[in-house]
């Protein structure tokens, strides 16, 4: 389950530059993850071949798309309060059709079609290929639907174009769906079994976003670690593989190798890691090479092996901090991330209390932390009874961001007075007259603009800091 979520980009409708003689207007809004705003560019660049230029104005577009998440009930209320928008201009313009992408379509394909008769067209994560029919299909006056599930789908042959992009870092996705089956978890039915992209599609694309001047990437997936290219095929399916296909698999720790040595003037970053899945090869790759950063987001979601037991996470809690000490200790300034859970079925205050306790021990730089929230067609919406009370999920989830944003301070202060290396990715927030980017940890630092510009490598002397942000003076450029 991908969660690394940026709150301020969700919903944001994308424009590019117009292709002269495309004449249709499409408008994309996504919401949730990072995979699905990754999904959004191959999305965008299918349809710039059928003619479609983005807008960023709703009333002038012939086609809206919305792309979805499952994760969390709020995210499914947004989308459907945003297809109520849709349709309310819709009958200004007849002829605008409404679509459906992503991780809802499934789940929801017969609701929206048939039901509500809200959307003209569903189309899941694996069908994005088949969206010049599907249009033909709604131009005609049919609904259109293709939410079938795919064994070797990973979009490696398309090279998508960037829309929430500040021109300086991307994602590029290695890896499509889950294998994992955790009992809270929509993806492996959203999104389907694990497959990996073949790695030369994957090392042209980052090949490609350095010749346009990227300065950063993050590989992606919904489990990093689990990447294994071995010809093709499904993770599950490897021990079928020949000898030959085994001896020239490549794994994650290779992966990574092999982008930080082929682009050693890149930032590399990746996300999300699986306790389960982490071996030392990968954390000792991190350490070999200077480009790759030091963060590894590793989600625990709670700290009692009874509840993690209920949650179908393959780790207990001891192993999961012995992964911690070994990532402290060959990564001794590396920062770790985390996603928590609370009010998980049957929770008590005694697990709770453990889930405190991991915090405490691992002091965490920061985290994603939601109360449960029952989703439909999970294996814990079928077997489990949702019994703990919201006011006690809310309490408790109260109580970990307390424990959070303290441990998250401590973290934050850790860098006072050092030198660090920051790459420029725009400016402040706050002010015009600052520059805003991230030190290898992924902390935000904030700096004066001076001679600097947008994609600078900066050595920055953090000088002080505010809860969750650093602050400091740009001393040069990094030369590589």
């Amino acid at each position: 389950m991908e969660k690394i979520i940026n709150e301020e980009n969700q919903g944001q409708a994308v424009a590019l530059d117009k292709i002269t003689g495309n004449g249709r207007k499409l408008y994309i809004e996504s919401y949730g993850c990072a995979m699905n705003f990754s999904d959004s560019e191959v999305v965008a660049s299918i349809l710039a071949k059928e003619g479609f230029n983005t807008t960023q104005i709703l009333e002038e577009a012939d086609l809206v798309l919305v792309n979805t998440c499952s994760i969390r009930e709020k995210a499914e209320l947004t989308v459907r309060k945003r297809l109520e928008k849709f349709n309310a201009v819709k009958k200004t313009r007849p002829h605008m059709k409404v679509g459906v992408l992503g991780c809802m379509a499934e789940r929801l394909k017969s609701k929206f079609l048939e039901e509500e008769k809200i959307v003209d067209m569903v189309v899941g994560p694996d069908a994005y290929k088949d969206l010049p029919n599907l249009i033909k299909e709604i131009d005609e006056g049919r609904d259109a639907v293709n939410v079938i599930l795919s064994k070797d789908e990973t979009y490696g042959d398309i090279s998508p174009v960037r829309l929430q992009t500040n021109g300086v870092s991307a994602f590029v996705s290695i890896t499509r769906g889950c294998d994992n089956m955790c009992t809270f978890c929509v993806v492996p039915f959203t999104r389907g079994r694990e497959r990996s992209r073949e790695p030369q599609s994957i090392l042209k694309e980052i090949q490609d976003l350095h010749d346009s001047n990227f300065k950063e990437v993050t590989l992606l997936g919904q489990n990093v670690d689990s990447y294994l290219w071995y010809g093709g095929g499904l993770k599950k399916e490897f021990e079928k593989a020949t000898d030959m296909q085994k001896a020239t698999a490549v794994n994650f720790s290779s992966l990574l190798d092999t982008v930080a040595k082929k682009f050693p003037k890149m930032r590399i970053r990746f996300s999300t890691s699986n306790p389960q899945d982490m071996t030392l090869d990968v954390i000792e790759t991190v350490a070999k090479h200077k480009n790759i950063c030091n963060h590894i987001h590793l989600p625990v979601q709670s700290g009692s092996n009874r509840i993690l037991k209920e949650m179908n996470r393959l780790h207990t809690i001891e192993e999961y901090i012995t992964l911690i000490d070994n990532i402290r200790r060959i990564l001794p300034d590396c920062a770790i991330s985390q996603d928590m859970i609370s009010g998980f079925p049957t929770e008590t205050e005694e697990d709770h209390q453990a889930t405190i306790d991991v915090l405490k021990r691992v002091q965490y730089d920061f985290g994603y932390m939601y109360s449960y929230s029952e989703r439909p067609g999970t294996m814990a919406a079928r077997k489990l009874e949702d019994d703990v009370p919201e006011e006690t999920k809310k309490r408790r989830l109260a109580e970990i961001i307390a424990v959070q944003r303290e441990n998250g301070h401590i973290k934050t202060r850790e860098h006072l007075g050092k030198t660090e290396e920051v790459l420029i990715e725009g400016s402040s927030k706050k002010s015009d007259q600052d520059w805003m980017g991230r030190n290898s940890q992924n902390a935000v630092v904030i700096f004066a603009k001076g001679n600097y510009k947008i994609g600078d490598l900066v050595h920055v002397k953090i000088t002080d800091c505010t809860s969750a942000t650093l602050l400091g003076e740009a001393i040069e450029l990094v030369v590589n």
